[in-house]
């Protein structure tokens, strides 16, 4: 038998030992239990995703899109820094 540590928010901690109390279990039995699932289904039993870059956003690509089209027509003004940080300050 082998011992794990891991570590947690203490509010996370105190809210799973909540959770598994209601179910009759602790923190050891619940982890038990997970870890026998994914090794018996040879996957995470959770879906694991990570969020989309939001430059790729459909709202950000139109923008792109549209600024494209104004710098293929010519439609481009031109600022220095000096100028740009002029504008900010009125």
């Amino acid at each position: 038998m082998t011992t794990i540590s891991i570590r947690l928010d203490d509010d996370e901690k105190k809210e799973l030992e909540e959770m598994c109390s209601s179910m009759g279990m602790s923190i050891s039995t619940f982890y038990m239990l997970y870890t026998k699932k994914a090794l018996r289904d040879r996957r995470i039993p959770f879906e694991i995703t990570a969020p989309k870059d939001p430059f790729y956003s459909s709202s950000n690509i139109s923008q792109l899109k549209k600024a494209d089209r104004q710098i293929r027509n010519g439609q481009v003004v031109e600022k220095t820094m000096e100028e740009l940080e002029a504008l900010e300050s009125e």
